[in-house]
């Protein structure tokens, strides 16, 4: 009794914690059916041990991907999840409820399961009016200027037999090309990469910027229309007739009226997953016909009438040889298994990644287990299990290290976060050596070298942090191996010509954590010299759209730091630039020191066209609304949230019509408003 009530409490910890992972960080550390074998499990334990019911188990709720920074809706139709199975059998079992309800007179649809963020879409007239995402089914999201930035969702539909309403539903999902130049970017600006694309396309889809989304390289497809005024009474013609108006349906669903020809579909695609430029974790199951559908119904969580075939994530056993443990330019020290190479997913894996010391912890890691490996949508393979049977007698537990393996500083590991840090960072090698190799990166000083370049400076005592680069000489490069006087002329110029660099790439280059290409292009839009942003104070920072406090505080943090400081000075006096270019305009500077919150959406002007009016008349855009915001110009649907700390502070409300007549007034009329 006791180990079951363990287990329990157990079980009930992981799902937690995955579901949050998941639902409200959208970062999953395991995959889909590892998750559901642990709540399998759990609701089998508490079928047997009523007794043990709670009711704040994870197995009486459904998690949710709310957010509180958009407008909530409720659906028309309940966005309901289906139910998944894994195996032939239980994909037979479902076959045979079928028979049973409606006879053998039914044909079934397969489709890929898109591994993405599932959206409700609504037109009217032939024009999209609004997007939310699933929620918890029943309420979601309003993203709709995000959506409307992805190019394979049609603005307006072609042809004229469409509904004058009605709502078609779809995936959102990246690519898997895209994704990869997406972590290619976040590694250069010290930012966590995603996890997989389903993960960057979540973060995507839940950003406060639709510019900003406008960059990330996402598509949808579609896959179901709701409702009653439908063109067919067949699932498979109203998608055909929906690919007419302009929808991206896929061309490979099927339509099937044999069992095996459906097996024979699910098998063909596990095989030839991979050759597709997106990720898919499964196959989609339905029955054809709508009024059929309408006969099996819907239990309370899914329709009875669909099925998710879900493929396991491929795997392979081998073992462990060792762990390396990196240090990043952050400080992160992330765990790395060395594997005895075994081919998995149509490649040769010889490494995987383990996370944090809390994996290594739960899978009681040791070197020499064989290990089962995993590669799904993961780009590193992970380490997913263990055979204790093949474990050798003499194993010692792996133990995450106290200490910096490069710098032996002892680590330490902030609140809330499950990686582990060396705060060394003046004298830890990897960390110096990082920040320089991300200063010199082309998205930031594009000063022309190779990485074996500055760790060979590095070793010489030539370089020790990215403001020596500006003492080098032709001299000393001459005395070095592999160098010649051209190729020395060549860096030296390389490092001249970087101080002609913009504002805003010097600020990215500075390596600031969390501050990327876009986050110092709105800081230098905002303080326009790097001088306005070390005196900025933390509300001040946060006070620019989409800059939280997590970032706010390591830029303020950044500036405050002796060493940084130094750093700063020495760039400074080495002639790089530190102001924005200067802006001409003939506007009246009517809102100069004002600064402005931007909500809602407007009749005459576009959100950006109302920054931009901002800007030209010397006003400041600030994304959250602080004790520091003077007007808050109010549209159609502004977010509850901004309207209430609005209210507290006190703060004036302009409409649009009313920010356009206050540009035309003098700047001592401005409290009339």
């Amino acid at each position: 009794m006791n180990n079951n009530k363990e287990r329990i409490r157990f079980l009930r910890s992981q799902i937690e914690h995955h579901n949050y992972l998941y639902y409200v960080l959208a970062k999953p550390e395991i995959s889909d059916y590892e998750f559901d074998m642990m709540m399998k499990e759990l609701i089998g334990l508490e079928q047997q041990h009523p007794e043990l019911t709670d009711e704040n188990s994870p197995s009486r709720r459904i998690g949710s991907d709310l957010n509180k920074e958009f407008i909530q809706v409720e659906h028309r139709y309940p966005m309901l999840s289906l139910s998944n199975t894994y195996s032939e059998e239980e994909l037979k079992e479902f076959n045979s409820r079928l028979v049973k309800a409606i006879g053998t007179d039914f044909e079934f649809v397969a489709e890929l399961k898109y591994d993405g963020v599932a959206i409700g879409l609504t037109y009217e007239t032939g024009a999209l009016k609004q997007a939310v995402t699933r929620g918890d089914g029943t309420r979601g999201d309003v993203v709709t200027d995000n959506v409307r930035t992805i190019r394979s969702v049609p603005l307006t539909l072609r042809g004229d037999d469409y509904p004058s309403l009605f709502e078609i539903r779809g995936e959102i999902l990246m690519p898997r090309e895209g994704f990869n130049k997406l972590n290619q970017e976040r590694q250069l600006a010290g930012e966590e990469d995603f996890a997989n694309p389903r993960n960057a396309t979540a973060g995507t889809i839940k950003m406060q910027n639709s510019s900003l989304v406008a960059k990330r390289p996402l598509d949808c497809y579609f896959y179901h229309l709701p409702g009653e005024s439908l063109p067919h009474r067949t699932h498979f013609d109203n998608l055909m007739k929906a690919r007419e108006w302009g929808f991206k349906i896929s061309e490979h669903i099927r339509k099937l009226s044999r069992f095996d020809e459906l097996m024979d579909y699910i098998q063909y695609w596990d095989q030839t997953r991979y050759q597709l430029p997106f990720d898919i974790d499964g196959i989609v199951i339905k029955v054809n016909s709508i009024d059929q559908q309408n006969e099996l119904g819907f239990t309370a969580k899914s329709p009875r009438w669909a099925i998710a075939y879900k493929y396991k994530a491929e795997q392979a056993t081998t073992r462990l040889v060792s762990v390396d443990f990196q240090v990043g330019r952050t400080g992160a020290v992330t765990p790395v298994a060395n594997l005895e190479p075994v081919q998995l997913a149509g490649t040769t894996v010889k490494r995987a990644t383990l996370h944090n010391a809390d994996q290594i912890e739960m899978l009681d890691l040791r070197i020499g287990d064989t290990v089962l490996v995993e590669k799904g949508g993961e780009i590193i393979p992970k380490i997913v299990g263990i055979d204790p049977l093949m474990r050798p007698k003499d194993s010692v537990k792996l133990v995450f290290p106290e200490k910096c393996p490069e710098c032996h500083t002892p680590l330490i590991r902030p609140p809330d976060e499950a990686a582990h840090y060396c705060p060394n960072e003046t004298n830890c090698p990897p960390q110096i050596k990082g920040r320089i190799l991300h200063f010199i990166s082309r998205k930031a000083m594009d000063i022309a070298t190779a990485e074996a370049t500055i760790d060979q400076l590095w070793r010489a005592g030539l370089v020790k942090d990215s403001a020596d680069l500006y003492d080098l000489t032709r001299e000393q490069l001459i005395n070095l191996e592999r160098f010649a006087e051209k190729s020395a002329s060549n860096l030296i110029e390389s490092i001249h010509a970087s101080k002609e660099v913009s504002f805003e790439r010097v600020l990215y280059a500075l390596g600031i954590r969390y501050v990327g290409e876009t986050v110092a292009k709105l800081l230098a839009g905002e303080f326009h010299s790097l001088g306005n942003i070390e005196k900025a104070s933390i509300e001040e920072l946060m006070s620019v759209k989409d800059i939280g406090e997590r970032i706010a505080t390591s830029i303020y943090d950044f500036f405050r730091h002796e060493t940084n400081k130094v750093l700063v000075t020495r760039l400074r006096n080495a002639g790089l630039r530190f102001e924005e270019a200067e802006k001409t305009t003939n506007k009246p500077q009517t809102l100069k020191g004002l600064t402005f919150v931007i909500s809602g959406t407007f009749k005459s002007h576009s959100r950006e066209e109302l920054k931009g009016l901002i800007e030209e008349h010397g006003g400041k855009n600030a994304g959250s609304v602080s004790s520091i915001t003077d007007y808050l110009i109010a549209g159609e649907n502004i977010g509850p949230a901004k309207f209430e700390k609005v209210k507290k502070l006190n703060i004036p409300i302009l409409t649009e019509e009313q920010f356009i007549d206050l540009l035309e007034k003098d700047k001592e009329q401005l409290s009339l408003f």
